[in-house]
């Protein structure tokens, strides 16, 4: 027994996605092993060369892309990749070598790939095809240690990116490239887009030998450049084919002087003449200082082709002169758009999307309308920097404002899970962070949430109680409890049996109850946790045996006497009594003649609350159906018996659900035609109720369970007391209908032949 709790815009995924997810999730029935411990898929059809790309980018994005796995694209002729990503995936240089590197590749995306494979294995090893030499027109290696050194110590041989001809785009931000290596880049005679943000260049100046084939430069946090302002607006002046430039600044972690030739350089190229890179579309300062609204109108102005202007963090972006520029997008902090806009476009940098968060924050402190898209965004963020202790800590707070109240039911249902899914990993990365932590659960304890959106509710339940043994706060102890009581209602049979082993939960869940029975308190905290304790033991004996021995007895007797006048704490204090008493080797712990009386005196009493008398009338019930183990005056028992048959009789019907069920199993020992008519007639009072509130669900049960057949051989006892017959022909009327609803049912749905 248990305390009852009561189109995605997105679309579902696409038939190739979820044949590929299969693919995945059966990899190792489908392949056969080598002798090196690499996969290879015992059969393959050929694949379409589009599918084999998407079937290495699913398995990288599910983390199972590795030395093992990744074997079973040395088939080249089944599996044939152009465009392929390893992103972050762990590979070693030779099973890089083996797998990838005989493909006639186009598009190769190994940014922060780990296992030990550098810029060097995998430009040496695309070197060593023919054919990749001049197919291969774009590559990132963000992220990565280039060093060549320690392929020439192991007896390599240093080819350089110019012995890729066919490249167009180079991404090696984030690496150890120098001086000399990005003059051997600067020769390949197609290079349109060059990324170098956060590298160790020193000079630009090799950039002159692409002037005119170089369309796109992204110079982020350039801290080693060794060059004047005014010679490095002179290398920008003569790159013709230049359309973006990004020559923006991590503003918090440069002081004044680091940053002072940056700035410059960004204030002689606006205030410069205009026909320095007359036909650029997109320019991005974001960070710079020292920049004047006067400066950046000039520049507009004077270049009609500029669709795009990165200002976040610079002052000046909201400057009255952008509301006329209908086709200029902007990042910056002036409003929602431009916030929005940095986000996208700076998700892999941290400080810039630290930065627009706290702007978001600010912004929707008072939202009354859904923003799917824009959760998405901080979602992204948060993905994306998993780490980043200052993202998160934000990023939670935006996602509370953004799904409080009723806004999350307006939200597809997809993100909301990942959302979810989000949260919970922050508070596992950031356990010891009290804000994190609260941010999280504020945004958790939503009814909506926590009752409607897929999750991993275990690891939910368990993050939460962890999280409520190491404080108490009052507000936040209430919402901690409350969490957890929805979710124990929602775990599964198995995740429950392995939660309700955990004694400290019975422990912190039990000092809460006493706290707040010590003081007499009746609030929302101490009906979460008396919920949470009847909900953790349902069915699950383990949890039942910790609650006495943690003396929970004890506690809930006090409980009992001292609450008579509150029957929503009686009802919960009961119900778990309940559970307890359906455990037959625990019912010994129940043979108390005081607490048994006055649970007898609940069920008599006419002016206590139905519901109330139900969980009293159930624990006698369990107790009395076992005369053997009844330890107590048989006086007693008998006075039990004909008390329960005259007190249920007087009942009303009772509307709104109180009590659900995981099963009905516990019924099936009261149900036997043996037993005393009093106890016969708690259990079918019992399943006629919750099956009148939920017919459909129970009928099902019943049938399953085979509940019927009892309730059939006893209505049909000689012995059975009309009572019980009634109530159990009532039910079973209730199954028989509802079996002809469902066939009715199946048989208009069912395709029909012609």
């Amino acid at each position: 027994m248990r305390l009852d709790q009561s189109q995605d815009a997105e679309g579902p995924p696409t038939l190739c996605d979820l044949c590929l997810a299969q693919v995945c999730r059966s990899l190792s029935s489908l392949c056969s092993m080598r002798a090196d411990g690499s996969m290879s898929l015992i059969w393959a059809p050929v694949f379409p060369q589009e599918t084999a790309d998407q079937l290495l980018n699913h398995m990288a994005a599910k983390e199972i892309l590795n030395d093992t796995t990744v074997g079973i694209f040395r088939n080249c002729k089944e599996l044939r990749l152009r465009r392929a990503s390893i992103r972050s995936c762990p590979l070693s240089a030779e099973a890089f070598h083996l797998a990838l590197c005989p493909h006639r590749l186009l598009e190769l995306d190994a940014s922060w790939v780990s296992g030990g494979l550098t810029g060097a294995d995998i430009v040496s090893g695309l070197a060593s095809n023919p054919e990749c030499r001049s197919s291969l027109q774009r590559l990132s290696l963000n992220g990565l240690r280039l060093d060549w050194e320690s392929l020439e110590a192991n007896g390599g041989i240093h080819v350089g990116f110019s012995s890729l001809r066919g490249l167009r785009m180079l991404n090696l931000a984030n690496t150890d490239l120098n001086d000399a290596a990005l003059e051997d880049i600067c020769t390949l005679p197609h290079l349109e887009t060059l990324d170098i943000s956060c590298s160790a260049i020193s000079k630009l100046t090799a950039l002159l030998e692409c002037k005119n084939t170089l369309r796109s430069l992204i110079a982020h946090r350039q801290r080693h450049l060794d060059m004047s302002p005014a010679r490095l607006v002179f290398v920008f002046s003569q790159l013709h084919a230049l359309k973006h430039l990004d020559f923006s600044e991590d503003h918090f972690s440069v002081d004044d002087s680091d940053g002072r030739d940056g700035d410059e350089t960004v204030r002689q190229l606006l205030e410069g003449s205009p026909q320095v890179l007359p036909s650029l579309v997109s320019l991005d300062i974001s960070g710079r200082k020292r920049i004047s609204e006067a400066a950046i109108r000039s520049f507009v102005e004077s270049r009609s082709g500029l669709v795009f202007l990165g200002l976040l963090a610079t002052g000046v972006s909201s400057c009255d002169f952008f509301s006329t520029q209908k086709n200029l997008k902007v990042t910056g902090e002036a409003d929602e758009n431009q916030v929005c806009e940095a986000l996208r476009r700076y998700r892999d940098r941290e400080c810039f999307v630290r930065e627009a968060l706290v702007h978001l924050y600010s912004l929707t402190t008072d939202t009354d309308k859904p923003q799917p898209d824009v959760l998405k965004l901080v979602v992204s963020g948060m993905q994306r920097h998993p780490t980043s202790l200052h993202i998160h800590l934000v990023a939670t707070a935006c996602v509370f404002n953004l799904t409080t109240q009723d806004l999350a039911e307006a939200m597809p249902i997809s993100l909301l899970s990942s959302t979810v899914t989000q949260l919970l990993n922050t508070m596992k990365n950031f356990p010891n962070h009290q804000q994190v932590q609260k941010n999280c659960l504020l945004a958790l304890c939503s009814d909506y949430i926590l009752q409607e959106v897929p999750f991993d509710k275990y690891l939910a339940a368990m993050l939460v109680i962890n999280w409520l043994s190491s404080h108490e706060d009052p507000t936040l102890q209430r919402m901690a409890v409350a969490v957890i009581s929805i979710l124990v209602a929602k775990l599964s049979t198995e995740e429950m049996a392995q939660f309700s082993k955990d004694i400290f939960i019975m422990k912190q869940l039990l000092a809460i109850v006493q706290q707040k029975a010590m003081v007499g308190v009746v609030d929302s905290t101490l009906k979460f946790a008396l919920s949470a304790l009847w909900n953790l033991t349902d069915e699950m004996p383990v949890a039942a045996r910790n609650f006495i021995e943690c003396r929970g007895l004890e506690l809930y007797e006090e409980v009992l006497e001292s609450y008579y006048t509150e029957p929503s704490i009686q009802q919960k204090v009961l119900g778990l009594l309940n559970n307890i008493a359906e455990v037959e080797e625990l019912q010994v712990d129940l043979m108390e003649e005081d607490l048994l009386e006055h649970i007898l005196s609940l069920l008599q009493d006419s002016q206590v609350d139905v519901g109330v008398r139900y969980f009293a009338g159930g624990i006698l019930a369990h107790l009395a159906s076992r005369p053997d183990a009844w330890t107590l005056e048989n006086e007693l028992r008998s006075t039990v018996l004909k008390q329960l048959h005259d007190s249920i009789m007087t009942w009303t019907h009772l509307e709104r659900e109180m009590v659900s069920y995981r099963s009905f199993h516990p019924f099936c020992p009261l149900l036997q035609t043996c037993q005393p008519a009093g106890v016969q007639l708690w259990a079918v009072w019992a399943i006629h109720l919750v099956c009148t509130q939920n017919t459909s669900h129970y009928s099902s049960m019943l049938e399953k369970e085979g509940l019927t057949e009892l309730l059939k051989a006893l209505a049909a006892h000689p012995s059975t007391h009309s009572d019980i017959k009634g109530l159990s022909d009532s039910i079973l009327s209730m199954v028989e209908q509802h079996q002809i609803h469902a066939g009715a049912f199946n048989n208009q749905t069912a395709p029909q032949s012609s």
